[in-house]
């Protein structure tokens, strides 16, 4: 039995999967099997991995269309590790980041949830110079709400009883455990972070390093954020009966940081319109990240009405310098 399990979602992930499958290939700690999980794709996918496949620690396993939450839990189910991680098709992990997390785990065993912080790499897989470096300790309910500090479903490494305690069967899905909600399209990390927070005792807690290598497209960033906040509200809606307290107090900061998320996103796309727009609205729900963050906020606020008013992205410039 592998000490750890890495399940990769893939649905038409035919131009990325086989760097993605190298770079759990090469990690430095060998007790891992790989549950790839094909999600009805349409493309070469298949065949791109059955070579991997002569490795005995790599297994597909092929579905109808569910969804990366769905194809998440058919992972969980088809895992035997002690230890759960997850990569999705397009992202990278870099060599040490499993002997890390395994570690990590093995000395901390309130901990049910390990992660690390990303580098963003565009579509061809090089470094945007940005990186996700979260908090680390002292992660509360709240601060999952707020911040996301766990970030990209890529990064995140559990200890499979936390999983287990997360564990429901929906009325419709009677015969199959849900771990992450299959309704769910969007939003549906935050909602599995928040619900073993709320839910249980395990600890969530970081380890130092960028580990992940998490792939941005900025093509769809501007397109999707409409989506994104409707399920992060549905999201809220669904979670705030398990502690209505909670979401009473903590909800206005966490709506802001949420538009302000999605603000960055905007400008990060070139979409001045929506930049200027979320940062209005991030103001109006709570002044909270001005106060906590001033940098990353007036950073937020100065680039939002400087897109908006010159149509001129810093950001897609220092790109395009790049390539």
């Amino acid at each position: 039995m592998p000490r750890a399990s890495i399940i990769v979602p893939a649905f038409n992930a035919s131009a990325t999967i086989a760097e993605t499958l190298n770079s759990l290939k090469d990690q430095s700690f060998q007790d891992f099997e790989v549950i790839v999980v094909n999600d009805g794709s349409t493309d070469l996918t298949d065949d791109i991995v059955k070579p991997f496949l002569n490795d005995s620690r790599f297994h597909i396993v092929n579905q109808p269309n569910r969804g990366l939450a769905g194809a998440r839990n058919t992972g969980i189910a088809n895992a035997s590790g002690y230890y759960i991680g997850f990569c999705d098709s397009d992202d990278l992990w870099v060599p040490d980041k499993l002997a890390r997390h395994v570690m990590h785990l093995d000395l901390s065993p309130d901990v049910g949830l390990s992660y690390a912080g990303s580098i963003l790499i565009d579509d061809e897989s090089q470094p945007l110079d940005l990186k996700q470096s979260p908090r680390l300790h002292a992660i509360t309910a709240a601060e999952v709400f707020k911040r996301n500090p766990v970030g990209n479903g890529s990064v995140a490494v559990f200890r499979r009883a936390a999983l287990m305690d997360i564990a429901y069967r929906p009325q419709k899905s009677h015969l199959r455990q849900w771990f992450f909600d299959e309704t769910f399209r969007q939003s549906e990390d935050i909602e599995c972070w928040l619900r073993l927070a709320l839910t249980t005792d395990w600890e969530i807690e970081g380890i130092f390093g960028h580990l992940t290598k998490y792939r941005i497209a900025l093509k769809g960033l501007s397109a999707n954020t409409n989506k994104q906040l409707a399920s992060w509200n549905r999201m809220v809606d669904k979670l705030r009966p398990l502690n209505p307290a909670f979401f009473d107090t903590h909800e206005p900061a966490a709506r802001a940081y949420q538009l302000r998320y999605l603000a960055r996103r905007a400008v990060s796309a070139g979409d001045g319109f929506k930049a200027r727009k979320y940062a209005d609205e991030f103001l109006k729900a709570s002044l909270r990240p001005l106060y906590e963050e001033p940098l990353k906020t007036l950073t937020t606020l100065a680039a939002a009405e400087f897109l908006a008013r010159t149509g001129f992205n810093p950001v897609r410039f220092a790109a395009a310098l790049r390539h």
